[in-house]
């Protein structure tokens, strides 16, 4: 399913409760991307978490020639919500493939609204990340609760769920394939399809996933809580 979804979608938007590590999944997703397209960017709509943002590795994107979307220098760090102008344009640039990282919970999503005229004119996914090792986030009523929360923050459905179960370096297989049935069960419920399950190189092997593996490199050290 990556695959196709990577080749038919023109932007790919994450969001996430706080915790469920859509940075990293974010990121990764671009350099999928890069594998296939010549022109890819991402862009920082983080406006909540001054923490594992993807502002914070613009050096090592670039080295690898994607195009980061992020506010000005000198309001890099500051703690103030800032949108970059330029990012609707991206968004509808058809020459791009271009990831979307949105803020955690629902205040952070609401930046969506100021864009969904932008958004409704490029053919988009919206995926939302789930982590539940995270606090309410570990039962599928906690999950379907905030799943509904964030559209109606965004203004905006979500078209697939992530599996991203995790607890950092500790993560095992059996948290893995817990975390795969809870989400199943949402799928299920939500009629909501499952894009893939996230998996860390080091677990590549030992887990036969009921989803599409996804198998990421780690930008941060505390991955998971991104």
């Amino acid at each position: 399913m990556l695959k196709n979804l990577l080749k038919d979608y023109q932007v790919h938007i994450f969001v996430g409760m706080f915790g469920s590590g859509k940075t990293e999944v974010s990121m990764n997703v671009a350099l999928e991307l890069k594998k296939e397209n010549k022109n890819v960017a991402i862009a920082d709509l983080d406006i909540i978490s001054p923490y594992f943002r993807v502002r914070d590795k613009i050096e090592e994107l670039n080295r690898k020639d994607i195009k980061v979307i992020a506010p000005p220098e000198k309001y890099m760090h500051a703690d103030v919500p800032i949108v970059p102008g330029e990012i609707g344009g991206y968004i509808t640039n058809q020459d791009y493939k271009t990831v979307i990282d949105v803020g955690g919970n629902e205040d952070g999503v609401k930046v969506l609204g100021s864009l969904k005229n932008y958004i409704g004119n490029a053919k988009c996914a919206l995926y939302f990340v789930i982590n539940t090792r995270r606090p309410f986030m570990d039962t599928k009523e906690y999950i379907i609760k905030n799943l509904q929360s964030l559209e109606n923050s965004s203004r905006l459905k979500i078209n697939y769920l992530v599996v991203n179960s995790n607890i950092q370096n500790e993560t095992t297989k059996e948290i893995i394939e817990e975390g795969e049935n809870i989400i199943g069960e949402v799928s299920n419920i939500t009629n909501i399809p499952i894009a893939f399950t996230v998996v860390t190189r080091d677990l590549e092997d030992k887990i036969n996933a009921k989803f599409e593996k996804f198998v990421i490199q780690r930008f941060f050290g505390n991955y998971g809580f991104c």
